[in-house]
C-alpha cells in the first residue's frame, strides 16, 4: 500500500513533514515526498497526520465486561470482589471481554497491547485461545501474559482469616489458589502454543500477577521459564502500600529486591505501576534495563499514589504507559493515559518545572517507550523505514487538532482519539473510514450487553461474600497503610533524564 498525503509526525522534529509512506510485506520500505509505486495499492491521506500505533503496556481483557462497576474502590477493595466481577465465566464471555477493548484500543489509535489476562477461579487453555483469538479476530498486536499465582489475596491480608466470623472464614478459605505445577504448566504450555504465531503479531510473556501472593517456587520457576523460552515477564509492581508493607514483613526486603533476588529484573521486565519504591530499587530496574508500566489513571482512581517516574527516567528505566483494567481506569484510551501520564506529577512537583513530563517524553513512554516494554524496541514505535507498519492516521481537520500548533502537545494535551481515520497493523488495514475491517462491532455490542447480566447474576451470592468480607480487609489494609515506609530520594532533574 501506497498511503499519499500525509504529514508524517516525529516528536523530535518540530514540524510533521509531508510525504508518502509506502508499505510493503508488513514493513515500511521508504518514506518520501513525491514516492509513488506501480503496484502498490492507494490510501489517500488527504493531508492527514501519519502517527506510530500506541502501545498500551499494562491491560487486563477480562476487565472490559466490568466498565463503570467501581467507584471508590482502593485496590485492595477489588481484590476483595474479584471473584464476584472476574469470576467463573465462559470462553465465549472472555473471548467478548477481551474484543470489546481490543476494539475500543484500535479506535482511539492503539496497535498494540500488554494484556495481563485472568481466569477465575483457574485458568484453562480454551480461555486463554480465545482471549487470543479475540485479538487476531480484530487485528491488533498483542503479548498475552496470563495473570496467574499460586496463593489467594485473602491469604496475604495477614490475619484476616482470624477477623472473620467463622461461616465468612471458612468461605474465603475454601477459595484455593491452582498449586505451583498448574500454573507453570499454564504458561509453558500458552507460550508453546502462542508465542510468535500469527506471523508474530501474538506474543506471550510469563506473568506473576502480584508477587505477594505467589510462592518463592512459583517465582524461581517463572525465571526458569523466561530463560528457557526466551520471553518477558510481567508483574504488578509495589502498586499499593499494603502490597509493599506486606513484602517487607514476608522477605525483609522489597519486591523489587526480592525479584532481583530470584533474577527476575532485565531488559525482558515489565512491573506496572511501581509506585511504593524505594531509591535502592530505582537503582536495580535502571542498572537491569527494566522496564515500568505507568498507569496514571488507575493510580488516581484507585488512590494507590503516585509513580516516581521523573526519577525512575533518571535512573535509566525504561518507562511505558498503560491504561491498565476498565474496572479501574473506565477505558481503554491511550490518549487519556498520555494526558494523565504528563500531567500528574505537576501536583506532585509545584513549580519544579524542570520535574516535569512534556509532551514529547509522554509521547515516547506511549510508543518507543512500550515497544520496548513488549521486547519490540527495534520493530515497532517509530515511523521509519524498516519498522512494522503499525501505524495510525489521524484528520487534522477535526476539532481537536485545530488550529494545528504544536503537533506534540495537541496529541498529548488535546486529542482524545475523535480524530483517528486510519488503523493499521502489521501492514494490514484493521480501521478505514472510522469503521473497523475484520469484526462485525455491533454484533460484539450486542451480545456483551446480555452476557454482563449473566455474569452478574451467575456471581451474585460472591457478591455478597465479599460485602461482609470486605469492612475486615479495610480495616487490615488501613493499618498496613499506617506503617512507615522510606520512599525514594527525591532529587530529579530534566537534566538528568536522558
Amino acid at each position: 500500500m501506497l498511503i499519499r498525503d500525509v504529514s508524517v509526525f516525529d516528536a523530535t522534529r518540530s514540524e510533521p513533514e509531508r510525504a508518502n509512506v509506502l508499505v510493503r510485506d508488513g514493513r515500511i520500505e521508504a518514506i518520501a515526498d513525491g514516492l509513488e509505486s506501480d503496484d502498490a495499492e492507494v490510501f489517500e491521506g488527504r493531508g492527514g497526520l501519519l502517527i506510530p500505533g500506541l502501545v498500551n503496556a499494562h491491560t487486563h481483557a477480562h476487565s472490559n465486561l466490568t466498565r463503570g462497576v467501581s467507584d471508590r474502590w482502593t485496590l485492595e477493595d477489588l481484590l476483595t470482589y474479584s471473584p464476584a466481577v472476574y469470576g467463573y465465566r465462559t470462553p465465549e464471555e472472555q473471548y467478548l471481554s477481551a474484543a470489546l477493548g481490543a476494539i475500543e484500543m484500535v479506535r482511539s489509535g492503539c496497535t498494540s497491547a500488554y494484556d495481563l489476562f485472568m481466569d477465575l477461579p483457574a485458568p484453562t487453555s480454551e480461555a486463554i485461545d480465545a482471549v487470543v483469538q479475540a485479538y487476531v479476530d480484530v487485528g491488533m498486536r498483542v503479548t498475552v501474559a496470563p495473570q496467574l499465582a499460586d496463593g489467594t489475596f485473602f491469604a496475604s491480608m495477614p490475619g484476616l482469616f482470624d477477623a472473620l466470623p467463622a461461616a465468612d472464614a471458612a468461605a474465603a478459605r475454601a477459595i484455593q489458589a491452582p498449586s505451583t505445577d498448574t500454573v507453570v504448566d499454564v504458561t509453558r504450555t500458552t507460550i508453546e502454543k502462542h508465542h510468535e504465531t500469527h506471523g508474530g503479531r501474538v506474543r506471550v510473556a510469563a506473568c506473576a500477577t502480584i508477587p505477594g501472593q505467589c510462592t518463592d517456587a512459583f517465582l524461581d520457576r517463572c525465571a526458569e521459564l523466561v530463560r528457557a523460552y526466551e520471553v518477558g515477564f510481567h508483574c504488578h509492581l509495589a502498586e499499593t502500600k499494603p502490597q509493599a508493607v506486606y513484602a517487607r514483613r514476608r522477605w525483609g526486603k522489597t519486591v523489587v529486591e526480592k525479584l532481583e533476588e530470584v533474577g527476575l529484573l532485565g531488559p525482558g521486565f515489565t512491573g506496572a505501576h511501581a509506585i511504593w519504591l524505594t531509591g535502592r530499587d530505582i537503582g536495580l530496574l535502571g542498572d537491569s534495563g527494566s522496564s515500568v508500566a505507568h498507569n496514571p489513571g488507575s493510580n488516581l482512581k484507585a488512590g494507590s499514589g503516585i509513580a516516581p517516574i521523573p526519577e525512575l527516567l533518571a535512573a535509566g528505566v525504561t518507562v511505558a504507559v498503560g491504561t491498565d483494567g476498565s474496572i479501574n481506569s473506565d477505558n481503554q484510551n491511550m490518549f487519556e493515559a498520555m494526558r494523565l501520564a504528563a500531567l500528574i506529577h505537576r501536583v506532585r512537583s509545584p513549580y519544579r518545572q524542570e520535574d516535569w513530563i512534556g509532551s514529547a517524553e509522554v509521547w515516547k513512554m506511549a510508543t518507543a517507550g512500550g515497544a520496548a516494554a513488549l521486547g519490540l524496541a527495534s520493530e515497532i514505535g517509530k515511523i521509519a523505514p524498516g519498522y512494522r507498519a503499525d501505524v495510525v492516521l489521524l484528520r487534522r481537520d477535526g476539532v481537536h487538532l485545530t488550529p494545528f500548533t504544536n503537533a506534540a502537545n495537541l496529541l498529548a494535551y488535546a486529542e482524545t482519539g475523535a480524530s483517528v481515520e486510519m488503523v493499521m497493523v502489521d501492514g494490514r488495514t484493521v480501521l478505514r473510514d472510522g469503521r473497523l475491517v475484520n469484526v462485525d462491532e455491533q454484533a460484539i455490542l450486542a451480545r456483551l450487553a446480555a452476557v454482563a447480566a449473566e455474569v452478574n447474576a451467575r456471581n451474585e451470592h460472591r457478591r455478597q461474600m465479599a460485602e461482609r468480607i470486605w469492612p475486615h480487609v479495610n480495616q487490615i489494609s488501613r493499618e498496613l497503610a499506617s506503617e512507615p515506609f522510606a520512599l525514594w530520594d527525591r532529587e530529579p532533574t530534566s537534566a538528568q533524564r536522558p
